[in-house]
C-alpha cells in the first residue's frame, strides 16, 4: 500500500474543498471497497479525506419521499421500517447485496460509487483500461462470464456491481451533490455512465464532489416493487443478472406505470425503458411481455461467454413481472442451470 496521508473532515464544504484542491486526493467513508483497492495498487492517492463522521446518517421520510442520507449504513437502510413498507425494491436489492458484516459497515453513498469487480481489474498484472487508461482490455479475450451484453465498448465489458444502485435506477432517485461550485441535485439515471473511451470514469461526477444524499419519491398507491437476484451460490456473490421492478396495474387490467432495471449487464444499471414504452398500457400478458423483452434486448451483444445471460433476463423479468401482477401463473419458462435466489411479491403502499 502507497503511504497516504489521512485527515477527518469536520464538515460537508471543507471536505469538499479539501479534495477539489488536491488532484491525487480522496473521499473516504467506511472503506470497504477502497481499502481493498489501497491494498491491491488500484488506488493510489496521497491524501484521504474521512467523511465517515459527517452528520449524513439520517433516513428522512415525507409525503414526497424518503431522503437518504449518504452515511446510512446498507443494514440500517434495509431495516427501516419505511424503507420495508414503501420500497420494497430497495430493501430486498439491499439484503441481496454481501454479507451481514459488509452491510454493517457500507454506507449509501459508497454502495453507489463502489468500482467494478471485473477479475482483470482487479488483477495489476493484467492489461486494463479502466484501471490503465490504453493499456487493453484482458477481458475481451479472458474470462468473460461476466462481461456486459448492453451499453459495452471495445475498451470496457466490465459490469456496474451494486445491487442498490439498480432498485434506485427503478425507482426514479435523484442524488444529492455537492461540489466547489455549491450543491446540485443529479437524476440517478445520468450518475452513472457507459464506457465509452473513456472507461477509467465510471460516474459523471466531478473531481470533488461529495453525494451527501438520496432521494427516492414516494411511489402512487397501489404501487408493487421488487427485486431479483440470480446468482452463483445463495449468498455473498455477485449478480449473473438482477431484476428491478416498479409496477401498477389499473383497475382495466392495463399497466399504468411499469420501470424495469437491469444489473449484470452493462456498465451502469440498465433501465430498460424500450420495454416499459412497449409495455405501458397494456395487460402483462405473456405475449406483450415476450415483445417488450426481446425489443429491449434486441441490442444486446454477446459472446460464447455471455450468452447465456440475454434468454436469463428474459425469464427472470418475466418472472419478477408475474409475481408482481398475477401471482400464481408464469408466462415463460424460469428454470435455470445457475441457483437463484429471488423476491417473493411484496405491496409497496
Amino acid at each position: 500500500m502507497r503511504a497516504h496521508t489521512w485527515e477527518r473532515a469536520t464538515d460537508a464544504a471543507s471536505a469538499v474543498e479539501r479534495v477539489s484542491s488536491a488532484p491525487d486526493a480522496q473521499f473516504i467513508a467506511a472503506g470497504s471497497n477502497l481499502v481493498d483497492h489501497l491494498k491491491l495498487g488500484i488506488a493510489r492517492p496521497d491524501l484521504l479525506v474521512d467523511v465517515s463522521r459527517l452528520p449524513l446518517d439520517q433516513i428522512d421520510h415525507s409525503e414526497a419521499g424518503v431522503r437518504i442520507g449518504a452515511n446510512v449504513r446498507n443494514s440500517d437502510l434495509a431495516a427501516d421500517a419505511g424503507i420495508r413498507q414503501g420500497y420494497a425494491v430497495l430493501s430486498r436489492a439491499l439484503l441481496s447485496g454481501a454479507s451481514g458484516q459488509i452491510r454493517n459497515q457500507a454506507t449509501t453513498a459508497g454502495n453507489l460509487l463502489q468500482r467494478t469487480r471485473c477479475v482483470y481489474f482487479q488483477d495489476v498484472t493484467t492489461p486494463c483500461n479502466k484501471r490503465e487508461p490504453g493499456s487493453g482490455c484482458s477481458a475481451l479475450e479472458g474470462y468473460g462470464r461476466y462481461n456486459a451484453i448492453l451499453g459495452a465498448s471495445s475498451d470496457c465489458v466490465a459490469v456496474h456491481p451494486s445491487d442498490l444502485a439498480v432498485s434506485l435506477a427503478a425507482l426514479d432517485a435523484t442524488v444529492t451533490v455537492l461540489g466547489s461550485e455549491g450543491e446540485r441535485e443529479v437524476a440517478f439515471e445520468d450518475l452513472h455512465r457507459l464506457p465509452g473511451d473513456h472507461p477509467e470514469r465510471d460516474t459523471t461526477l466531478r473531481h470533488g464532489d461529495l453525494v451527501t444524499g438520496v432521494f427516492v419519491p414516494a411511489l402512487p398507491s397501489g404501487t408493487r416493487s421488487t427485486y431479483t437476484k440470480v446468482r452463483d451460490r445463495a449468498s455473498y456473490a455477485f449478480a449473473l443478472v438482477s431484476v428491478a421492478v416498479v409496477v401498477r396495474v389499473a383497475d382495466d387490467g392495463t399497466l399504468d406505470d411499469i420501470r424495469i432495471a437491469w444489473g449484470g449487464a452493462s456498465h451502469k444499471p440498465w433501465r430498460a425503458r424500450r420495454a416499459e414504452d412497449l409495455l405501458r398500457g397494456k395487460e402483462p400478458s405473456a405475449e406483450n411481455v415476450r415483445a417488450a423483452l426481446d425489443a429491449e434486448l434486441a441490442e444486446a451483444k454477446t459472446s460464447a461467454d455471455t450468452a447465456y445471460k440475454v434468454p436469463m433476463l428474459l425469464r427472470t423479468t418475466a418472472m419478477t413481472l408475474v409475481q408482481l401482477t398475477s401471482p400464481g401463473s408464469s408466462p415463460l419458462p424460469t428454470s435455470s442451470t445457475t441457483s437463484t435466489t429471488t423476491s417473493t411479491e411484496e405491496a409497496s403502499a
